[in-house]
This record gives structure tokens, sequence and C-alpha cells, in this order.
């Protein structure tokens, strides 16, 4: 499959009527995901952003009409559909990656600093991240109102990402059979944290740890690096 960001985001729609398509909705996308990506934190950063590297954007758009102002890039971005923009992100992450075998994927949860908003009696928004260890790039978010909602959300993100091949980390909140059961099934394995969330289970395998490192793992097959 092409890699082309263009191409990946070809199928999304255009909010805008006809007569107002001045700057072609893939020259906006291209420049605000550059722009992004090279560190671009707001609409102006953006702009500016295109104008230093226009001769480079015009390597894969004609942008006849120059850089937009920022107004207009916020404008059209943000009449986007956010599922379908998603979407697309992910569906071109995935491809520039090249995941092999063996990647870690690191699956952990954030509050978002700042994202309380207590006069509006919002709580602070919890973000779920899928991280590809080896080619340093997200792969993949959900986002959760409550820390609490994590169980829910995990299987949501797990199901964006291609799983073939890969070991997929998660802390102790996500050590649950069906999260486990939902990797093996995508063709990934996995390495979940215990704690005391799973007492029934981490009794066991405390245990069964200590009982072989006493005998020194005699009789028990294991490997290590």
């Amino acid at each position: 499959m092409s890699a082309s960001l263009i191409e990946h985001f070809a199928s999304l729609e255009d909010p805008r009527i006809e007569r107002n398509k001045l700057y072609p909705l893939k020259e906006i996308l291209l420049l605000t995901v550059c722009g992004v990506l090279s560190g671009a934190d707001g609409w102006e950063a953006i702009k500016q952003f295109g104008e230093a590297k226009l001769e480079w954007l015009r390597r894969f758009c004609p942008f006849e009409n120059g850089i937009p102002s920022h107004d207009r890039i916020a404008n059209v971005i943000s009449r986007l559909n956010p599922k379908r923009f998603e979407d697309c992100f992910i569906d071109w992450t995935q491809t520039v990656t090249g995941v092999t075998e063996g990647e870690v994927i690191a699956v952990d949860g954030k509050t978002v600093r700042g994202s309380r908003d207590r006069r509006r009696g919002r709580a602070a928004l919890h973000m779920f991240s899928a991280w590809a260890v080896s080619n340093r790039l997200v792969l993949g978010q959900e986002a959760t109102a409550e820390k609490s909602n994590e169980i829910t959300a995990i299987p949501e993100l797990l199901e964006l990402l291609a799983l073939k091949g890969c070991m997929v980390t998660i802390d102790a909140m996500g050590c649950q059979r069906a999260i486990a059961e939902q990797i093996r099934s995508q063709g990934g394995d996995y390495v979940l944290g215990l704690k005391g969330n799973q007492s029934t289970l981490q009794e066991p395998v405390e245990d069964f740890f200590t009982t072989a490192v006493a005998g020194q793992f005699a009789g028990v097959a294991h490997a290590y690096t």
C-alpha cells in the first residue's frame, strides 16, 4: 500500500461549498499534518511553517495560491469529521511505520494536564495511547473522561491497531482476560502488569517465581537475555 499522506486522506469529505475552495483540502491537510509533526503548536505556527517550507511542500502539491491564513486553516480543519480524520491518520501512520516482527507497542494512559474545567463541571481528560517503541510514533489514541474507564478504552484502542507479530505491553489496569484474548486474536503477544487488583492471580504467580528462584529454575523451562 502507498505511504502517501495525500492518498490516505483522499476519502475525507471537504466541508466547504465549491466557491470557497480557494485552497484545495489536500493542500491544507498536508500543510497541517506536516506542520504539527514538525512542532507547530497552533494555527499561526502552522501558517509560518508553510511559508518557510513552501518550496518543499510544492514537491507534493501545487499550492498555486500560496499558504492560507491561519484563520482559514483553523476553519477548515475544525469542520472536518473528527472520526474520519482519525481513521485516515491511523491508516497512514500504520503504513509508514513499517511495523516489523517483534515491534513493541506500549499502551498507556495519561491525564492531560490543565484539561479539568471546574467552572463547567468537566473532569480532566484521560488519554490512552499506543506507542510504537522502535518507530517512535503514536499509532493511535482513545480519550476517556475518567481514569477508571481505561478498561473499556483499551479494547477500543486495540481494535484500531495491526498487532500481528507485535508485543503489546500494558500496566496492571489492562491485566484482564478479555484484553489478553483480544491481543492474541489479533495476532500479537502481550506483557501485562500484575498487581493487587488481581489478587487471586498475583499470589500464585508470586509463589511460582519464589519457588523457581529458590531452586534456580531447575525443571522450569525458561529463557532470558
